[in-house]
């Protein structure tokens, strides 16, 4: 009988479905290219026509996973535009909505130790990402005086440094950090607590 890994369809993005479902089962160090290739229903010997290593597979599906939040990203500004305001908003909203939509690629972005500097590729894309923050937070300072204005890609960290705690701690279910406070409430607050403190929206009355 043939070999199945010769005859898959689309045997390269079988693959990397299969790390995503490990990924998230076991963790972005806790699989093996051989596991990768039994989930995905092909040889061990296929997976080296593709990938090099396991590192290139999660790499891959980093790439994947910054394309769909990029492409995320640039929807929730566009829907908050023509308000500065609602896109800044937004686009902090998304981060959260991404990692619990996708968190196989999530893990696989953030939680795996590969650079985003492994591939052109990936640098691209997630650059790609990290602009349409850094456009929302350049729309929005223009309400700043300049004298007290940060710049767009200090804003947009701290946001997104935000976003991700927020995601870490309270909702990806990390041991022993159970919140009153839905995921959600937490980074609106947060946000309107950051935004206050640069004049950009009225102190609570």
């Amino acid at each position: 009988m043939p070999k199945r890994g010769y005859h898959h369809g689309n045997l390269r993005q079988a693959l990397v479905e299969a790390a995503l479902q490990l990924i998230e089962a076991k963790g972005p160090t806790g699989f093996t290219l051989s596991e990768a290739a039994k989930t995905a229903g092909v040889t061990p010997a296929a997976v080296y026509r593709h990938f090099e290593g396991r590192d290139d597979l999660i790499a891959e599906a980093a790439r994947q996973g910054y394309e769909i939040f990029a492409d995320l990203m640039q929807y929730a500004y566009d829907k908050g535009q023509p308000s500065a305001l609602s896109s800044f908003e937004a686009t902090g909203r998304a981060y959260l909505a991404f990692a619990r939509r996708y968190p196989g690629h999530y893990i696989a972005m953030f939680e795996s130790g590969i650079s985003v500097n492994r591939t052109p590729e990936l640098a691209a894309v997630a650059q790609r990402a990290r602009g349409v923050m850094e456009k929302a937070a350049a729309d929005l300072s223009e309400h700043i005086p300049p004298e007290k204005r940060p710049p767009p890609s200090m804003f947009s960290a701290h946001i997104w440094a935000m976003s991700h705690g927020v995601v870490e701690l309270f909702a990806r279910n990390s041991p022993g950090t159970q919140s009153p406070f839905a995921p959600e409430d937490l980074l609106e607050s947060g946000i309107g607590v950051y935004l206050r403190g640069l004049g950009l929206i009225k102190p609570d009355t």
